[in-house]
């Protein structure tokens, strides 16, 4: 049994799969800050604290790295779920 099998959506430390664990790792802590900085855009966005050009540019931002992370994911085989990585005992963390 895989260390996945038994427990999915935790990182794999297999020293056949380091890489994709750590592009998981590292995936995970960009997509938890782009969710973050994404309701913060919103926030802003929604109190008029930005003006329209701004808006703009967060949006194309924002479309650009949506992108990115598709790409990335793809590159080492990982779904969005596999960036939900369970914390035991405090849950998903996204």
């Amino acid at each position: 049994m895989t260390v996945r099998a038994a427990a999915p959506n935790r990182v794999v430390l297999d020293p056949e799969k380091v890489e994709q664990g750590l592009a998981q790792l590292v995936l995970t802590v960009i997509e938890l800050l782009r969710q973050l900085m994404e309701r913060q855009a919103l926030r802003r966005a929604e109190n008029g604290t930005v003006d329209d050009a701004a808006i703009q540019r967060l949006g194309l931002s924002f479309m650009r790295l949506d992108k990115r992370m598709i790409e990335l994911k793809q590159t080492f085989g990982l779904r969005d779920e596999d960036l939900n990585i369970d914390l035991g005992p405090l849950g998903k963390l996204l």
